[in-house]
């Protein structure tokens, strides 16, 4: 019985793969910083198609760009950039998925 490995590349390259089978939705970013951040105010829209043929775009026309609005209790009393990365770091996940960019506008 062989216990070899494959080589790291192929390795990434078939996990690489597998995590861009789906690219995210809108759903899929709400339902996450609802989980997450515990809005009192948000609104996900995927503006993918609106980024046809630019860098990061995807050929699925949706997925990759998005912009996000969104209030929380989590945010009182810190600056716009803390509030942003709590946002992205609820995002993390996604990013190995595919998503490209993200807008925010923190209420």
């Amino acid at each position: 019985m062989s216990t070899a490995r494959p080589p790291e590349g192929a390795r990434t390259a078939a996990h690489g793969a597998e995590v861009r089978q789906r690219l995210p939705t809108a759903a899929d970013l709400e339902a996450h910083l609802r989980e997450a951040l515990h809005p009192t105010v948000l609104e996900v829209i995927d503006e993918s198609a609106s980024h046809a043929g630019h860098s990061g775009a995807g050929p699925e026309g949706y997925g990759t760009h998005f912009r996000v609005r969104i209030a929380s209790p989590l945010f009182d009393g810190k600056p716009r950039v803390a509030r942003h990365r709590l946002v992205y770091d609820a995002l993390q996940l996604f990013i190995a998925q595919g998503l490209h960019a993200i807008a925010i506008e923190t209420l």
